[in-house]
């Protein structure tokens, strides 16, 4: 029961591991152009700090590609016209870190908060059409979550909604696991009970998500810089956890003002609890730790 389009994933702050006399070397120019560029299209802020980490991300790359400095690379990403070469820069650039039920609270109030509330809602409006997004949903832990908690809320009725959900980050890298659906015992580890009978084991150390629940997500790539969201109709629920860390103030608030626009009114929106609005925003009403529901319009 999918539908809709088509965003985001993160960057972590971790310490290179190939050792620093193996870097290339990136001048003070070089890394402003290319921090320039990953800012006006993917919204990541990349800090001083990030520079070893971009060298150590990228210089493969730029070796296989026969360039010998950075300012080469630029060159060549400002001039390829397919889009295919800054996709292989996010993909090196972006660290896809999470796991199933991280920050298990926000789906217990999934479940026994949004979900109830929601459903009646949309019974009262004559239609059973439920729609919610998974926005930076990484290699898939977070969207599958969700459809597991709707599927354990709604039972045996879960068929006769319209309940899909909508995934989408800008890595075709991390989005091409989560299409997979295979994870290893570490990645499952954090998984209830419940929660396993959606898993079958294929190795001794790997295990596939069932085809019950791949059916019912699209993932697709959308990048959160998009000027205007093309989705028809407004979500329920959008999840966009640990995605604005990365971006500054200007692009958070544009952010969240996309988000609202994309939300029916009184719908929830999830982020990630080292996040926050700001106290100065006035869309959101504050819920709890890293939950807002959007204001109604006096």
């Amino acid at each position: 029961m999918k539908r809709h389009l088509i965003f985001q994933s993160s960057l972590q702050a971790e310490t290179p591991c190939i050792p620093e006399e193996t870097l290339m070397r990136i001048s003070d120019t070089e890394f402003n152009l290319l921090r320039k560029l990953v800012y006006e299209r993917f919204g990541i802020n990349l800090t001083e700090a990030k520079k070893s980490l971009v060298v150590s991300r990228l210089q493969k790359t730029i070796r296989s590609l026969g360039m010998r400095s950075f300012k080469q690379y630029y060159d060549y990403l400002m001039a390829d016209t397919t889009g295919s070469a800054l996709d292989t820069l996010i993909n090196r650039i972006s660290t896809n870190h999470t796991f199933f039920y991280r920050e298990s609270n926000h789906f217990e109030f999934f479940r026994s908060r949004v979900l109830p509330e929601m459903s009646s809602r949309i019974r009262t409006m004559g239609c059973r059409d439920l729609r919610i997004w998974c926005a930076g949903c990484s290699s898939g832990e977070e969207a599958y979550t969700l459809i597991i908690e709707m599927k354990e809320f709604f039972g045996s009725e879960y068929d006769l909604w319209d309940a899909g959900l909508l995934a989408t980050d800008i890595s075709t890298n991390a989005l091409q696991k989560a299409v997979t659906g295979e994870y290893t015992e570490d990645n499952v580890a954090h998984l209830p009970a419940y929660a396993r009978r959606y898993f079958k084991k294929i190795s001794d150390d790997r295990y596939r998500v069932s085809d019950e629940l791949k059916r019912e997500i699209t993932f697709r790539r959308f990048n959160l810089m998009t000027p205007v969201f093309p989705f028809r109709k407004p979500f329920h629920v959008i999840f966009c956890r640990n995605v604005m860390i990365y971006f500054d103030q200007m692009t958070r608030s544009e952010l969240i003002r996309k988000f609202y626009q994309c939300l029916v009114p009184e719908g929830y929106l999830f982020i990630g609890h080292s996040e926050s609005l700001g106290r100065e925003q006035t869309l959101f009403q504050y819920i709890m730790p890293a939950v807002y529901r959007k204001k109604q319009k006096e």
